[in-house]
């Protein structure tokens, strides 16, 4: 059987003991930890105080992929809670901002998008998480549930529950210092974030429902990004679950 891409990704990818790269990064060419986009409308979140109903072990045993969603909205409150569990600035020790989920070497590729579709007091559209104001930043405004569905191969979630969650990857955050192995380490980022998003929502009593199956580049005509230096990677949806 011929190898596929993945296959060589695989192996080419490998630390090998005798055979570990030996430059040091260039640290003047270190890619910025922060996207923001200046000027844009900025909807400022709640500080993230938990109002879980459930504790971690709960949570571990409660959480499940949920498919069907109410249309009871969700709260400032809330989303703000579930952005920074997910990918938050946890502490800051000797003047670097750590965040809640772990990455490889402190480098933080992902960037968080969202498509609101349901949520008090903010209005549809298409918004970027800036992690260091913990704030919205506006993208478009408008009803883009009918086109991030399609985006997502049809399914149905993304139009019926409150948010739909768009984690984006810049690959030079972790080439930077990883070179083509930094890939590994972008996807293992994104899960953990993943997972904390859906462990702080079943705490909260919301579902969630981890989406890998997209079409990548209409996913990245929404949030307008280009799909080279910066590219959609992984979604989620969050909202009330359907009783």
């Amino acid at each position: 059987m011929t190898p596929g891409t993945g296959d060589t990704f695989q192996q080419e990818t490998k630390y090998m003991r005798d055979e570990m790269p030996g430059r040091s990064p260039d640290r003047s060419g270190r890619p910025g930890l922060y996207k923001e986009y200046a000027g844009r409308t900025t909807i400022r979140l709640p500080s993230p105080e938990s109002t879980a109903t459930s504790s971690l072990d709960q949570a571990l045993r409660q959480r499940r992929s949920i498919r069907s969603y109410s249309a009871r909205p969700l709260n400032k409150q809330h989303l703000g809670y579930l952005l920074w569990a997910s990918t938050g600035i946890q502490r800051t020790e000797h003047g670097f901002e750590f965040r809640t989920a772990p990455s490889a070497g402190a480098l933080y590729p992902i960037e968080t998008y969202l498509v609101v579709n349901n949520v008090d007091d903010i209005p549809q559209g298409v918004y970027h998480y800036s992690i260091k104001l913990h704030a919205l930043e506006e993208m478009q405004t408008g009803d883009f549930s009918r086109s991030v569905t399609s985006a997502a191969m049809g399914q149905r979630i993304c139009s019926q529950a409150a948010v739909v969650f768009i984690w984006t990857a810049i690959f030079e955050r972790s080439k930077w210092r990883y070179q083509d192995r930094g890939y590994r380490y972008i996807y293992l980022d994104a899960g953990h974030i993943a997972e904390n998003l859906a462990l702080a929502a079943t705490s909260l009593g919301l579902g969630t429902c981890q989406v890998g199956a997209l079409f990548d580049d209409e996913v990245n005509d929404i949030i307008g990004v280009d799909g080279i230096e910066e590219s959609t990677i992984y979604m989620t949806v969050a909202g009330w679950p359907q009783e």
